[in-house]
């Protein structure tokens, strides 16, 4: 494989799980320890 196309796989990968991991904590599991600083204020 040349150079070029193993960096621009690794980065592609990189991107690609970072995005997936950026969903999950947003939507999945870990959402739910997520605090809203805008609902502890409440309307102002």
């Amino acid at each position: 494989m040349e150079t070029a196309i193993l960096v621009a796989t690794s980065i592609s990968c990189s991107l690609v799980g970072f995005t997936g991991y950026a969903s999950y904590t947003a939507f999945g599991q870990p959402s739910a320890e997520l605090r809203d600083p805008f609902r502890e204020h409440g309307d102002q």
